[in-house]
């Protein structure tokens, strides 16, 4: 509750969020991105969440369809293995803002990936990618908030978050019931 408390309140200030959300294997990290999208999707803004395998975002694209099956919001899954059809459909969709939520691979970072309105970029695993890609991925947008999530953080993060450019939150306990990872 209060990661998503400094989550939200990092989303109602002027400037864009830059946070880093670590945590053990499922402490949560993936519900709390989501209720952060619920958020920017709720003020009219797109979300782009990006993880580094196909079987991850697919595993993500997933869980989050079936917790956003009936709401007003929809959801789209964008990776290397997308039929050029379907890929053509939601680069449109996406350009005109009628998506309002994609999950995808480095496939979003790819250069006919255009938003209506890109307001929060979620990436997950942010080692697993290059300062570059995160950048291209942010620059598909207008200042968004970015939020990257971890398990494991590596030392160029750890001096990020020591250093003042990016914000850090941590899940410091389990859902209730959740057993350890072992």
């Amino acid at each position: 509750k209060q990661v998503l408390r400094d989550i939200v309140g990092d989303m109602e200030r002027p400037q864009p969020m830059n946070r880093l959300l670590q945590g053990d294997v499922g402490a949560g990290k993936t519900i709390v991105a989501l209720l952060a999208a619920l958020v920017a999707m709720e003020n009219d803004l797109q979300v782009a969440f990006m993880a580094p395998t196909e079987i991850l975002a697919e595993q993500h694209f997933l869980y989050i369809r079936r917790l956003l099956d009936r709401s007003r919001f929809r959801t789209r899954l964008l990776t290397g293995a997308t039929g050029a059809a379907a890929r053509r459909e939601i680069h449109t969709e996406l350009a005109s803002g009628t998506i309002q939520l994609v999950v995808g691979t480095h496939a979003l970072v790819q250069r006919p990936v255009t938003f209506r309105e890109l307001g929060l970029a979620i990436i997950d695993e942010q080692h697993r990618f290059g300062v570059l890609q995160r950048a291209i991925l942010k620059s598909k947008g207008l200042n968004p908030d970015v939020l990257v999530m971890t398990a494991t953080p590596i030392p160029r993060t750890l001096a990020l978050t020591a250093y003042g450019d990016l914000d850090l939150s941590v899940i410091k306990q389990l859902p209730p019931g959740r057993q350890p990872i072992k």
